[in-house]
């Protein structure tokens, strides 16, 4: 049986008893094993980019995650009982849990599990590519200008239009990783929640077998406003898929009239992707319209009235008490949740699934990595800098390199997953002291330990859901799952390759030349699961170009001697 949530605020959320975690002390070299939790803050209605341009960071959303929240959240099981310490694989989690947190805390090393030392070379090589990460000022500055006009353009059209008033009192609302700081390599992908209002109180209808991620979402009482026009037969239901396709509608109006500025690029609304919430704009090229140089995702969000409190499945997370404090905590519940409208994966969906919302809070995702610390003067100045952003920088990358490189075996893994283990490591190492800057190295270590932790118990409950595990079958197969266990293992001994910087010189060869047995080659590490090529760090390519230069100006010598020998007339002039 459906369970509808009560519409009077309840006071249970205050009542909530959060598991204490004992503060940990720094570690050169800590033993990351892993880790969870839950956590959130407060947010900014409307950023504009030009803001956040002004506020000197910038930074990703991939898996079309890009990364997004909005699209990258994924359908969990229940979370079920603890898993066997023993097991080298992932477990199966799908017996009920009440509606509390479950008490994640680091989690014991298997047999054989070790974490492998972070050596001198591994430690350079991670701060080299976290500075790599970074995005460039120019590029920056052009994406801004472009979304921007974008989104301005696109609120004005909405208020104009007379044919859908329900759309003319929309607002934006910036999400994405873009808009958290935490993009990466370009900023080329956006994200945008396009708010709806409410006329009235809404019946958020939780549906069976979705823990907590999925609703049937309809007005408390009839109503004669303009959104009546997307309600079922029943005149209170609102339905996802009118919400969806009239928004498909108003932006293709608007982009056959839209002219972007410069008049060398066009904006194009990209086929509708299957249950997608987004419609997709690309940038392309007068001349040549093949190459997509930028891309933002509009989703429209059902915005939930003040006045009511969040679903009950929520109200367990998030757990910020020994991160953030409790009175940060009692603000973020005390704020606004909203609905997408995307239905839950797979075939032969009931009639109230096909209509149904999924939850977001993105919003709060965003303000929780925006103001990390543990104390509100963290990252205020360079002496009270942490390394929390550029290690879930790190993290996002190898997540990247995993998918481009085993596209079919790691199709069910995103970038939120890498997201929700993220704000669980920082709910349990809430301490600014363990993130300082020069521990960068060993903090990433940290968090990848983490993740391949969740992905061996098979166990990674939704930061703001915790009775939903994102790591559950069907959505997360266990093939896949096992997959990824050995995949990040094989990763960390082999000192992460995928995570190390593209070679500013061409593609080197595979096999070192013969006439330099002194050179170090390239080494290949072969496994039943990663097969990879460790790049050689600069010193070494360094030390080819230098060789390779010795030895052309030797054969220059060698030319001008014999033609000395054989012409020496000439030379005798």
């Amino acid at each position: 049986m459906n369970r509808t949530t009560p519409q009077r605020r309840s006071s249970s959320r205050r009542q909530t008893s959060v598991p204490s975690t004992p503060p940990r002390e720094p570690q050169t070299i800590p033993q990351s094993w892993a880790l969870a939790r839950t956590s959130s803050t407060p947010v900014d209605i409307q950023p504009s980019l030009g803001r956040e341009a002004e506020e000197g960071e910038y930074l990703d959303r991939q898996d079309g995650d890009g990364g997004s929240p909005i699209e990258d959240s994924q359908t969990g099981a229940s979370l079920g009982q603890e898993t066997d310490g023993n097991s080298s694989t992932p477990a199966t989690h799908n017996s009920p849990l009440p509606r509390q947190r479950p008490h994640l805390t680091a989690q014991n090393p298997t047999p054989g599990y070790e974490l492998a030392p972070i050596t001198p070379e591994l430690a350079r090589w991670i701060r080299l590519r976290s500075q790599n990460l970074k995005l460039r000022q120019s590029d920056r500055q052009w994406a801004v200008d472009l979304v921007n006009h974008l989104r301005d353009s696109l609120l004005v059209f909405l208020k104009n239009s007379d044919e859908q008033p329900y759309f003319q009192s929309a607002s934006v609302l910036n999400s994405g990783s873009y808009y958290e700081m935490v993009k990466i390599h370009n900023p080329n992908e956006f994200d945008m929640m396009l708010k709806l209002q409410s006329p009235s109180r809404l019946k958020m209808t939780e549906l069976d077998q979705y823990h907590g991620l999925f609703y049937e979402v309809a007005l408390s009482r009839p109503t004669r406003a303009h959104i009546r026009s997307f309600l079922l037969e029943d005149g209170l239901t609102i339905s996802a898929s009118k919400i969806i396709r009239e928004m498909h509608r108003l932006v293709r109006k608007f982009i056959s009239t839209y002219k972007v500025p410069g008049n060398s690029w066009r904006w194009v609304v990209k086929r509708k992707r299957p249950n997608s919430p987004a419609v997709t704009l690309s940038l392309l090229e007068l001349d040549n319209g093949k190459e997509e140089l930028l891309s933002v995702d509009v989703v429209p969000a059902l915005e939930v009235p003040s006045s009511q409190s969040w679903p009950l499945a929520a109200r367990a997370g998030p757990d910020v008490n020994n991160w953030l404090g409790k009175k940060t905590r009692r603000s973020l519940t005390h704020q606004t949740c909203f609905f997408v409208p995307k239905k839950p994966p797979g075939r032969n969906l009931s009639e109230a699934a096909k209509e149904s919302w999924r939850i977001s809070f993105s919003h709060i995702e965003k303000e929780l990595i925006k103001t990390h610390g543990n104390k509100r003067t963290c990252c205020e100045s360079s002496a009270t800098k942490c390394c929390r952003k550029q290690c879930f920088k790190l993290l996002k990358c190898l997540i990247e390199g995993l998918k481009k490189r085993y596209p079919q075996e790691l199709d069910a893994l995103c970038s939120y997953h890498g997201k929700t283990v993220f704000l669980h490591t920082l709910s349990i190492r809430a301490q600014d002291s363990l993130w300082t800057p020069h521990h960068l190295p060993a903090c990433f270590m940290h968090l990848l330990g983490a993740l391949e932790g969740h992905a061996r118990s098979g166990l990674l409950p939704h930061f703001f859901v915790p009775t939903s595990n994102l790591f559950a079958a069907p959505t997360f197969p266990r093939k896949a799952l096992v997959f990824l266990t050995e995949a990040l293992e094989e990763q960390r001994r082999q000192g992460l390759p995928l995570l190390m910087p593209p070679a500013p010189a061409p593609p080197l060869a595979v096999h070192s030349p013969s006439n330099s047995q002194s050179q170090p080659s390239i080494v290949v590490q072969q496994t039943h699961v990663i097969q990879s090529t460790i790049i050689q760090p600069p010193k070494v390519i360094e030390t080819k170009a230098s060789v390779k230069m010795f030895n052309i100006l030797a054969l220059v010598v060698a030319l001008v001697c014999v033609v000395c020998y054989l012409c020496p007339s000439v030379v005798g002039r």
